[in-house]
């Protein structure tokens, strides 16, 4: 008799779960997931393949069915050009039945998508782009969420850091767009906010090869600190070139964003030393480091960067709230993700605000010295941990106009 009670109560507390999967509703009887990125360009690296395997890995761990019906993810090369992102994602909303969109990589493609996103009611996540724009002046409340980083953030924890430790005068190294404006910004304003001053800026363009004339402005301003207002493959080659010239011999570097991937590219005897910003680290913590052996697998070896992790983890966090709402019903979907903390291997008590923004803790660490590394992919000291609330702009400092305050 005790069996069949206790057999009873289990079917009980079991109901509910399986009554969602039985009677949920999908559009198109299927959930379609688009992960658009750059797959053989400058962002390659930071997005690119790692990212479609992560977005895939969450599917998989998902266990591939919603209410028995088939998760599907599709990708697309957006080549850093908004106007071919917009293209794509138009044809996968309008034609192919995407049901949201997550990386758009690059803020001048995440903007456009975000923008298409909110006129389409369809949900797009940004990981990889990091313009404080999008969850400001061109924020989308109900469809654009920007999940792993922002300008401001970056500059809050580098910017900061290394003034208080002595690097009081800025020159920026900025990428000429979206992007690299924002960052130039943002870290200038806590600078300054911190007793230092920028010297001066000099803007490059997206996907430079010769950064000499640039880097020259840099020495002769006689600043302290050259700040790096640039991401993936115009970060190597700048930083590469830097040490070419000697420059890192009379001035500090600070690379305002930077991934494990870039550190990879470059190699700790040129990146040894640097102060980066990351929002999350393969070797954290047991957790961490289970998954990053797992994406490695499918990665032939190459450890994932903090946004292949936040593609897993949005990818993770969207279809538990399409499972959760029973429907994959943009608004329905919307109010799960924002309704539940996030507590995975990328971030714990994440909670996802009104106007977008994913706050979470963020990181600084420094590159280890090639003595001090165990091996490949070992490559980060930690420093500092910043919590969420102190990492992120607030909501009343934000200029979100569609967001009560």
């Amino acid at each position: 008799m005790k069996l069949k009670t206790l057999a009873a109560a289990a079917a009980l507390a079991l109901a509910p779960v399986m009554g969602t999967a039985q009677q949920g509703k999908l559009s198109g009887d299927v959930v379609k997931i688009g992960v658009l990125t750059d797959m053989s360009g400058l962002y390659a690296d930071y997005g690119g393949p790692g990212a479609v395997a992560a977005a895939r890995l969450a599917v998989q761990d998902f266990g591939g069915k919603m209410f028995g019906k088939n998760i599907e993810v599709v990708n697309a090369d957006h080549q850093n050009k908004p106007d071919i992102a917009k293209n794509v994602t138009q044809q996968w909303f309008d034609r192919e039945g995407v049901d949201m969109t997550v990386e758009n990589l690059n803020s001048s493609v995440a903007l456009a998508v975000q923008a298409l996103g909110k006129e389409k009611n369809k949900i797009t996540i940004v990981t990889g782009a990091a313009t404080s724009r999008l969850t400001n002046e061109d924020c989308a409340p109900g469809t654009g969420i920007h999940y792993l980083m922002d300008t401001i953030a970056l500059g809050n924890v580098v910017g900061k850091a290394v003034v208080k430790d002595g690097g009081n005068s800025w020159f920026f190294l900025t990428a000429d767009y979206a992007f690299g404006h924002s960052l130039e910004k943002d870290t200038g304003e806590v600078v300054r906010a911190a007793g230092g001053r920028v010297n001066g800026a000099v803007r490059h363009p997206l996907g430079t090869n010769d950064f000499s004339s640039f880097l020259l402005q840099a020495q002769t301003s006689g600043a302290k600190v050259v700040g790096l207002a640039n991401a993936g493959g115009d970060t190597v080659n700048s930083i590469k070139a830097a040490a070419e010239f000697g420059i890192t011999k009379r001035q500090n570097l600070a690379a305002l964003l930077m991934l494990i991937t870039d550190v990879h590219a470059i190699g700790l005897n040129t990146a040894q030393g640097l102060y980066l910003t990351e929002g999350w680290y393969w070797d954290l913590n047991n957790e961490t480091r289970a998954w990053a052996d797992k994406f490695s697998k499918v990665m032939n070896g190459r450890k994932p960067n903090s946004n292949h992790a936040s593609v897993y983890s949005a990818t993770m966090h969207y279809l538990k709230a399409v499972q959760a709402a029973g429907t994959d019903d943009t608004a329905a979907v919307m109010k799960k993700m924002q309704e539940t903390p996030i507590n995975d291997m990328f971030a714990k008590g994440g909670k996802l605000r009104e106007d977008g923004r994913m706050v979470h803790d963020m990181y600084l660490f420094q590159v280890k010295a090639p003595s001090a590394s165990k091996g490949a992919w070992d490559y980060y000291d930690l420093k500092g941990t910043v919590k969420g609330e102190e990492a992120f702009q607030s909501m009343a400092a934000g200029r979100c106009a569609a967001v009560k305050k």
